[in-house]
């Protein structure tokens, strides 16, 4: 299982999502909701103001049959992710290194 976070738009993320599913091997992929409370609230003096309009978190799972698809599937997502200039956080798994 691979996780990654995307920051950026819905489309980028959709971009991300279309790619790996194209990618020979990868047998799922799924967008997984956001289980972290955000701290935004509505009486807040800082709700609405541009810093709380930023890019959207997006966390998928990837399933992977082996570490050599893994890595396929992270290469190709960095090099999409620096086309599209948006941000890829993978989870630190010391065996894709």
């Amino acid at each position: 299982m691979l996780r990654m976070r995307v920051i950026g738009s819905e489309d980028d993320a959709r971009a991300i999502g279309n790619l790996l599913v194209s990618l020979d091997g990868v047998e799922h992929v799924e967008e997984v909701a956001d289980l972290m409370p955000h701290m935004d609230d509505e009486d807040s003096s800082s709700a609405g103001l541009p810093d709380d309009q930023g890019p959207g978190t997006h966390e998928l799972e990837i399933e992977a049959p082996n570490l050599a698809t893994a890595r396929k599937i992270r290469e190709a997502v960095e090099s999409l992710a620096f086309e599209l200039d948006v941000m890829v956080e993978f989870e630190s798994d010391e065996r894709w290194e």
